[in-house]
């Protein structure tokens, strides 16, 4: 009767947070956001009944399929499989059910069936080595060392002092600070060992003994029995044809050994208990230098500790490189000698006495022959650093290229490529503005790594956005940027919203939710892990949330009327806004009083844009006229518009001449383009602001060019062999990444 009532209380659950993804529910608004965070800890209380979630879900999903509720779909296989990750043991049958519906997917287009088939491949080997996707997961994001799982990720959330409250900065650095408690190396390392058991053995495991067994087990023992469970499980599950029954017998093997070291006793069995889901290794980052977020991902690829001195990371970033900083420490300087080569590097020049030294010897003499002093390290050619990154770019409809290498008498084996072991996943907290920011700053950090090639071969670079709006906008903000309003400012955020139901219901809730979290009296709850509510659901964004949505980023370069001026560069990722600018000189005032009685406000401007067609020819066209300002937006007010277009209104002035006199209306003139060119004809400067930022704003300008931002290896590989401007891609050009685009992850990307 108990398990009937448990049953029917979920699936009232999971039928409510369908129903709040049908938007029918107005008196669940003031609870969205928080039904999915509900289910998930309402089963972490009782983890008996992860099963009957799991089961319900299957069955909702099933019914989804069925019935084309396609918008059903994804979140609750999210749902399901966060779940089933933490679930401490689930049945072989209903894991086979699960996997079965996921091979479904893969005859629906695209983003159900590229979920579909990666969560296909994961269940495939959690149904041969059960615990496994708990064990990564942990490994992973803990950064436990092992030989056969070497990854590891972190959690970087940024956040920009000037666009949050300091209640807000504070709130989250004790948020952050209190999900690191209790998560200690050999906390997890226990957790891993535990879940892998109770998944693989079920109730006939004494978890309750296991524990005691492992809390009085020395650390040697311990990391010992931790790089057993590891190689057993990846043994298996990495296995082609692995037999589930061979890893459950080496399973019971460590079991049984890990029990021997307590006294003799009676080996009881119980009900399942709940292994913690550790939560993963989370950084709170003020943004106040422009270059941090680069210093920061160059510390986790390489940190302080094997870099020698902290401040070496303060030196012209340009010229940085982590040899060049080891060799440059005090602590790792040793004498460079100048020696004179007499080798012609061709192997039969070399004496007999040469070759009998290859003979076998002992390490010491081979290790000493091999050694090499005095070097000096060769800094990578251009070229080579293309080859890095094309090797290493993650970008959409990118082809993989491979050009053997042919030697007269020897067979070069293809270079291996740098793995990816580190990922690093950088959550933007804020509004668009620090998403404007996130763009000048992977737009340099993409400059550098093509200058020299570090980050690109060795991480996984993951983009996550939070929105989050507080106050009203300061007075200097309204006078530069006027787009201040709350809906404004969090365009993005709305445009991911509209293509993604299930990342409007979990993240753009949060964006009211977090100012009122972090402005609420503190309780002792508030410090418990349990219930951090806003780590637990960046935990989750950042865990199921791997589809990306790509974002074009413009370059504009900015024309100033003081010829003694060089042009500014610069990019942006959501909007340009221009107005006139205000006359500064008595003169300049005068002549703009005489000018707007006869021509009406504003000023002359001549436009050149290239005209989006349906046929995809480039079309140019030109035109004058008087304005007052305009808009240049990147981000479409509908999803099935396409990103990579800017939606341009001019205010344009119409002159009238009628009985009564002369008068002048304002008309708003809509363009749809790739690119576009603007100058002041009678040469009166206008002001131009950035992403809505108020620190972005350029004055004094007379002239601007907007075009998609070149990815800076393209715009490298081609200008060594051909113009930049030339229109033709040839050779390996072809299959290189031409426009610059930033991935923001969602749970489902765009669904069509």
């Amino acid at each position: 009767m108990e398990s009937i009532e448990v049953e029917s209380d979920i699936l009232r659950r999971v039928r409510t947070l369908l129903r709040e993804l049908d938007g029918h529910h107005p008196a669940f608004q003031c609870d969205r956001g928080m039904l999915r965070w509900t289910l998930h800890k309402k089963i972490d209380q009782n983890p008996s009944n992860s099963s009957i979630l799991v089961g319900i879900l299957v069955k909702e999903l099933e019914r989804a399929e069925r019935s084309d509720y396609r918008h059903y779909i994804i979140p609750l296989l999210h749902t399901l499989m966060y779940a089933f990750i933490k679930a401490p043991c689930i049945s072989e049958d209903l894991c086979s059910r699960v996997y079965d519906f996921c091979k479904k997917l893969l005859t629906l287009p695209k983003p159900f069936c590229t979920i579909g088939l990666d969560y296909a491949v994961r269940l495939k080997m959690e149904r041969t080595a059960p615990g496994m996707l708990y064990q990564r997961m942990v490994i992973s994001e803990q950064s436990l060392k092992n030989d056969l799982y070497p990854y590891t990720e972190k959690v970087f959330i940024f956040a920009d002092p000037e666009l949050l409250s300091e209640a807000i900065c504070n709130a989250l650095v004790t948020d952050t600070e209190a999900a690191q408690i209790s998560q200690s190396p050999w906390v997890c390392m226990c957790y891993v060992i535990i879940h892998a058991m109770q998944a693989g053995l079920g109730e006939v495991c004494d978890i309750s003994g296991l524990k005691r067994s492992l809390q009085d087990m020395p650390t040697s023992d311990l990391e010992h029995w931790f790089r057993q469970v590891v190689v057993a499980v990846e043994c298996t599950g990495n296995e082609a044809n692995a037999d589930r029954s061979q890893y459950m017998e080496k399973l019971e093997e460590i079991y049984h050994a890990i029990l021997s070291s307590r006294p003799a006793g009676d080996s009881l069995s119980g009900e399942l208990q709940g292994i913690p889901l550790p939560n993963p290794n989370i950084s709170f980052h003020l943004w106040t230098e422009d270059d941090q977020l680069w210093k920061e991902l160059v510390l986790f690829i390489r940190p302080l500790s094997q870099s020698c001195e902290p401040d070496l990371l303060s030196q012209d970033l340009d010229n940085f490189e982590i040899q060049d900083i080891i060799s440059d420490c005090e602590c790792c300087k040793q004498t460079r000698f100048s020696v004179l080569s007499t080798d012609s590097g061709i192997e039969r020049d070399l004496p007999a006495a040469a070759e009998e030294s290859v003979a076998p010897c002992s390490a010491e003499i081979e290790q000493s022959r091999l050694q090499r002093k005095g070097g000096i390290k060769k800094k990578p050619s251009p070229l080579e650093s293309v080859a890095f990154l094309q090797a290493g770019y993650n970008s959409p409809g990118m082809k993989q290229v491979t050009k053997p290498q042919r030697r007269s008498g020897i067979i070069l084996e293809p270079a291996t490529p740098l793995q990816r072991q580190h990922t690093a996943r950088i959550v933007l907290l804020g509004d668009d503005r620090i998403l404007g920011r996130l763009a000048q700053a992977y737009h340099s950090l993409r400059k550098r790594e093509t200058r020299r090639v570090f980050l690109t071969p060795r991480l996984n670079l993951q983009f996550y956005h939070i929105p989050v709006v507080t106050g009203q906008p300061n007075t200097s903000t309204v006078a530069n940027c006027p787009a201040t309003s709350r809906e404004e400012l969090c365009e993005v955020a709305r445009y991911l919203g509209r293509a993604d139901p299930w990342y409007e219901s979990n993240i753009n809730t949060l964006c009211h939710m977090i100012p009122k979290l972090a402005t609420m009296p503190s309780s002792p709850s508030k410090h418990l892990v349990t219930d951090l509510f806003l780590t637990d659901v960046i935990a989750y964004y950042v865990r199921m949330g791997i589809q990306p949505v790509y974002f074009q980023v413009y370059a504009v370069k900015i024309f100033f009327n003081d010829p003694a001026q060089e042009p500014a560069e610069d990019v942006f990722l959501t909007e340009l806004r221009s107005s006139m600018q205000e006359s500064i000189t008595h003169r300049e005032l005068a002549m703009s009083k005489k000018k707007m009685t006869l021509d009406g406000p504003g000023i002359d401007l001549t436009v050149t844009y290239r005209k989006v067609v349906v046929s995809n020819r480039v079309k140019e066209v030109a035109m004058s006229l008087r304005s007052t300002g305009l808009v240049m937006k990147a981000i479409p007010a509908d999803e099935a518009e396409d990103l990579v277009c800017l939606n341009v209104n001019i205010t344009e002035i119409i002159k009238n001449n009628n009985l009564s006199g002369r008068s002048f209306s304002a008309m708003a003139n809509r363009l749809k383009t790739h690119g576009i060119k603007i100058r002041s004809t009678e040469q009166r400067p206008f002001t131009m602001c950035l992403d809505k930022d108020s620190r972005r704003v350029y004055r004094n300008v007379i002239s601007m060019e907007v075009s998609p931002c070149l990815e800076p290896s393209y715009c490298l590989q081609k200008t060594m062999k051909f113009s930049l401007h030339e229109a033709e891609d040839v050779g390996l050009m072809k299959y290189m990444p031409k426009s610059l685009l930033l991935p923001i992850n969602t749970f489902a990307g765009i669904i069509q």
